[in-house]
């Protein structure tokens, strides 16, 4: 079976480089652009990880990330992905129970091998 990957990106390039190379390593990708239809698109999906951004409009990746974790698929694995490197990024990230967290410029391998990862779990 196909394991699912849903990418909430709001970067156009990032999200079609992310589905590129993930669909090229048999993932079944669908992306989503809006952090206020991610939780839906999310659950119309069942994907296997996400792929999270955490500046997204209308709202953020923390806040969606609070959100997975409150509901029944609070298990699901998360790689939190930002180009705010800052220390205390990654710790709210933490502390909300994130599964995976990477700063962009990310490497293309680094993030296959951990979506693989995630989804092997």
């Amino acid at each position: 079976m196909q394991q699912r990957v849903l990418i909430v990106e709001d970067e156009p390039n990032i999200a079609d480089a992310l589905r590129f190379l993930l669909v090229h390593e048999g993932f079944d990708v669908t992306v989503e652009t809006d952090g206020g239809r991610a939780i839906a698109r999310m659950q119309a999906v069942s994907p296997h990880v996400v792929v999270l951004d955490v500046m997204l409009p209308n709202r953020s990746g923390f806040d969606i990330l609070r959100d997975i974790r409150s509901t029944d698929a609070g298990r699901l694995p998360v790689l939190m992905l930002t180009a705010k490197g800052q220390a205390q990024d990654k710790r709210t990230a933490e502390e909300l129970g994130v599964t995976a967290f990477m700063t962009k410029p990310f490497s293309n391998a680094e993030v296959v091998a951990t979506v693989r990862r995630l989804a092997e779990a």
